[in-house]
């Protein structure tokens, strides 16, 4: 029995290692195709209209042009773009993570009527599609003189991103020992204090991760800049790539030079924070 175990021990290293070999030859293949699309676009930000249409799309640049970078950013305004979606991103995800902090702890912490409607609402709220509400929002906003204003940007993404946001914070919220703040409340601690000074804190990991997909999110965006910004110096960088595209000519080493630009932030963001996105996702997943 024991020389029938040593011998199907022998037999399964051999396979094992096969098959790990196998797959990871198939996540090499997967990660080459993933990243291929990124260095194609570095290579066309390089590259003169003559080499973009005259070489084969695997060529590389003759004479690198680094000048396309200086061009998309001075001359295309792309420095202004860049800095309206910094803020924008950064004002709206703030507001985000504010206001679902506020309501997550009311659905979670408090007793009150209609609360189970309430997160219904937001529940709703998540599933409707962003292109189905661009009409109303556009006459709302044109009512409140808010079309063409950063305003309506910001107001959109906070509105948008609301229940995703909450939908995470109610595991990590529901996952939370409510021992401390039984604790603060006996020692005489306001509602107020308890969820700045206590809950808030503890939530900073989840916080983050939430912060990070709404920083996506908002970066990316592109169909309410087009739809409620008309003049240049509101646009942000998803939009103002349009800049480089004419009616007889069309800059395409620009235009990869402003996609690279626009993408390296998420880039950064995601290669140095990504395990906190997966950490802030599980956090709440098991109670106790």
């Amino acid at each position: 029995m024991k020389e029938k175990k040593i011998l199907d021990s022998k037999l399964r290293s051999p396979l094992r290692r096969i098959a790990m070999g196998i797959l990871y030859f198939i996540l090499v293949v997967v990660a080459l195709l993933q990243l291929y699309p990124l260095v194609w676009l570095f290579l066309l930000s390089l590259k003169t209209n003559q080499e973009v249409f005259g070489m084969s799309p695997f060529a590389l640049p003759k004479s690198p042009r680094w000048e396309n970078y200086i061009n998309a950013w001075f001359d295309g305004g792309i420095n202004q773009y860049f800095f309206n979606s910094v803020w924008y991103t950064i004002v709206a995800v703030v507001l985000t993570l504010i206001l679902a902090s506020f309501v997550t702890f009311a659905l979670t912490r408090m007793e009150w009527k209609f609360k189970g409607v309430v997160l219904a609402l937001f529940m709703i709220a998540y599933m409707i599609p962003l292109h189905s509400t661009l009409i109303p929002l556009f006459n709302i906003y044109n009512k409140m003189n808010l079309i063409d204003n950063p305003i309506s940007i910001i107001l959109s993404y906070t509105t948008f991103n609301l229940p995703i946001t909450i939908m995470i914070l109610l595991g990590f919220y529901q996952s939370l020992p409510r021992e401390i703040e039984e604790a603060a409340v006996m020692d005489g601690c306001s509602v107020h204090r308890i969820f700045f000074r206590i809950t808030l804190p503890m939530t900073a990991p989840v916080l983050a991760t939430t912060a990070i997909i709404n920083m996506i999110y908002n970066w990316n965006e592109f169909v309410f800049v087009n739809t409620f910004i008309s003049s240049e110096k509101w646009k942000t960088i998803t939009v103002g790539v349009n800049n480089f595209v004419g009616q007889y000519l069309t800059d395409w080493g620009a235009i990869g030079a402003t996609l690279v630009i626009s993408i390296l932030p998420i880039l950064i963001v995601y290669l140095f924070l990504s395990d906190r996105i997966i950490e802030g996702l599980v956090a709440g997943s098991v109670k106790g």
